[in-house]
């Protein structure tokens, strides 16, 4: 099996997820669930789990994960599928910052809001642009949340990317299910003695409060060999750790009926409904939203605060909630996609060859010297 149908669709609507969920904060309209977009990006954390182990699982044939030019691959597939659409956005939003606080300002006084901190959308300093730029922002509670993007999930998925190779060679001597528990206790254990030592984080950007989650994700993955009940039941327990951003029983529950949705359509296709709705998650439309949703899950605030803060500016008290979060919706939808679209033909194909590309040169250096060192002992 070397395509999951399903994960296109989820990639996709997990990010319109985000984007409803903003739309709705940003316009004071309210709806269960989908004004949760905390959610959406737990639905993304899920994936990547289940994606990084499902693509290792297809390529262990052809790579040693013992060896440390695997984990160099690995990582540098990471770094140019992730940083370079996120390092042009990056600059774009600093460059905007001013403005967007402003729209932002405008915002939370309409709907009776606490004022954002302006170094929140406004710090162009040299140190926060190279702690964004080495992914290490997520590590440090007062930079974790300091752009108008939200990347604050980024540098907790480059924590993941750190660790993950070591994850395998875990899994590979004491099992996934053994290998995804301790490294979940250990990193809850973590967290509360980082919450007891007095850090506190205004986004779960740091990987010991969210590593529960990918480790789901990633059980989900290993049941594609063996021991599915048991990866089902173990996963299940995981995803319900009660840490790691909002903990209400809403919250709790909606999360458990992701990830038990995201295991029925990978594992239980024979039942024929599943499978027809797994089918339809990887037709085109939901393809393609699929492809946009690392775009458009980055650069759609980008577009919202304006459009909303002119929503405002322009009707304030006389349109309802629901129409201002319509609007606002409409007008931001289709830019946001629309960018996406441009960013991921101009920017994400070439940012995927370029790390190809580095790869397949260092693979030729490695073999070169290989031969050479080999050349070199031969009698």
């Amino acid at each position: 099996m070397n395509r999951i149908e399903c994960l296109d669709g989820l990639r996709g609507l997990a990010a319109l997820w985000v984007l409803i969920g903003h739309c709705l904060i940003l316009t004071g309209f309210s709806l269960p669930i989908l004004g949760k977009p905390d959610l959406g990006v737990d639905l993304f954390i899920l994936l990547s789990g289940f994606l990084m182990t499902f693509q290792f699982q297809l390529r262990k044939d052809r790579e040693d994960w013992a060896r440390p030019a695997t984990w160099a691959a690995f990582w540098t597939r990471r770094f140019f599928r992730i940083s370079p659409l996120y390092f042009v956005l990056l600059a774009a939003a600093l460059l905007a910052g001013k403005a967007i606080y402003a729209d932002r300002v405008v915002i939370d006084s309409f709907l009776g809001q606490s004022l954002q901190a302006p170094e929140r959308y406004t710090d162009a300093s040299a140190s926060n642009i190279a702690l964004h730029v080495t992914y290490l922002f997520g590590l440090l509670p007062e930079y974790a949340f300091r752009t108008p993007l939200p990347d604050w999930s980024l540098g907790l998925e480059m924590q993941f990317y750190a660790v993950f190779p070591f994850a395998v060679l875990l899994a590979g001597r004491f099992g996934w299910i053994r290998t995804a528990l301790c490294v979940s206790i250990l990193s809850v254990s973590i967290a509360l003695l980082a919450g007891a030592l007095g850090a506190a984080y205004p986004m779960p950007s740091f990987l010991p409060l969210k590593m529960h989650l990918f480790a789901a994700g990633m059980l989900i993955a290993a049941a594609l060999e063996r021991q599915q009940a048991a990866c089902l039941a173990a996963a299940a327990v995981l995803v319900a750790i009660p840490i790691g951003g909002k903990t209400d029983l809403l919250h709790l529950v909606v999360r458990e009926g992701i990830f038990l949705g995201f295991f029925a359509l990978v594992h239980w296709r024979a039942i024929p409904w599943i499978d027809r709705l797994s089918r339809l998650l990887g037709a085109p439309p939901f393809h393609w939203l699929g492809e946009l949703s690392y775009g458009v899950y980055l650069v759609h605030l980008l577009v919202l605060h304006r459009v909303a803060a002119w929503t405002i500016e322009e009707w304030a008290q006389d349109m309802p909630a629901a129409a201002r979060f319509t609007l606002t919706f409409a007008i931001t939808a289709p830019i946001a996609y629309g960018l996406a679209y441009a960013s991921y033909r101009l920017v994400e194909l070439q940012g995927q060859s370029l790390g190809r590309a580095v790869i397949a040169r260092f693979g030729r250096r490695k073999l070169a010297r290989q031969t050479r060192a080999e050349e070199y002992a031969a009698p």
